[in-house]
């Protein structure tokens, strides 16, 4: 008996190609990722109605009134 085993397997191999991205381009990014970042920080965690930039109006505070709960912000 017999048994034959493989001894060399065809496995394709294929090496990863980084993405590489210019400074400027990676700035670009970095800052508009930061720019939204703070804009849902401070709609679902700040805005709170008195201290609205649109005035004294909660509507923004009510349309985000379960996130902030679920995220831990106070809002009562």
């Amino acid at each position: 008996m017999s048994t034959s085993t493989p001894t060399s397997a065809a496995i394709p191999t294929s090496a990863a190609t980084p993405i590489v991205l210019p400074i400027s381009r990676s700035v670009v990014w970095l800052v508009g990722t930061a720019v939204l970042a703070l804009l849902a920080y401070y709609f679902i965690g700040v805005d709170e109605g008195a201290t609205s930039i649109f005035g004294n109006s909660a509507v923004v505070h009510e349309f985000v009134h379960d996130s902030r709960h679920f995220l831990g912000f106070p809002c009562h």
